[in-house]
């Protein structure tokens, strides 16, 4: 004899459902890690660092070519400082046409260059086109023994002390209310060769 209070037979479509469900949960989570990723201005290189998980991983993740394990989901979310329920939580919110970042509240901007301080002054980084920050930059402080290369294009406007700049072999020595507005992916470096430290806002728009 049946037991009346068996739990019931699943509804026609039922199972469905709760597959589309599962499947929606897991396409939502490459999109948000590289919305993230690009808000706290991090490259694949620089979040595999802090994640200890390799950056192919992590670009075949956003790429939803790879489903995360639950180990690498755990390492992500804890290097991006974001409970694990980010990833798999509805994300309802619509994007703001505006950001408004008061002077007292300026994120900082990861950057991987001793010496360099980054205040951002822009909105994410995913919904918008380009990222600016008030940048400053300790006497001696420089961007590394290698030319820098990314896509993209970046605005330098010194607003005290001085800069030099290379792009392309040519030298560029900015003072204040100088500019200097060059393609990214041609050699560069950055130095400040002055006693005093040097501030700057630092625009990069990336490459669509």
């Amino acid at each position: 004899m049946a037991d009346s209070t068996s739990a019931p037979k699943a509804r026609p479509g039922q199972a469905v459902r709760v597959g589309e469900h599962v499947e929606g949960v897991v396409s939502a989570i490459g999109p948000k890690l590289q919305r993230l990723r690009q808000q706290q201005r991090l490259s694949l290189q620089q979040l595999a660092a802090r994640a200890e998980v390799s950056a192919a991983a992590i670009h075949k993740i956003e790429r939803n070519d790879m489903v995360p394990t639950i180990t690498t989901l755990l390492k992500i979310s804890a290097a991006l400082q974001r409970p694990v329920s980010y990833f798999i939580e509805p994300d309802d919110e619509p994007s703001e046409p505006a950001t408004l970042t008061r002077a007292g509240e300026r994120p900082a901007v990861f950057t991987p260059h001793r010496g360099l301080h980054l205040a951002g002054i822009s909105g994410p980084y995913a919904q918008f086109a380009g990222a600016a920050a008030e940048a400053t930059v300790d006497p001696g402080a420089d961007s590394g023994d290698k030319p820098l290369t990314h896509p993209g294009e970046e605005l330098v406007l010194v607003t005290a002390g001085a800069l030099a700049f290379e792009v392309d072999g040519t030298r560029y020595e900015l003072g204040p209310g100088d500019s200097l507005h060059f393609i990214g992916d041609r050699p560069h470096h950055w130095a400040n060769e002055g006693d005093l430290p040097a501030k700057a806002v630092w625009f990069a728009l990336r490459d669509s």
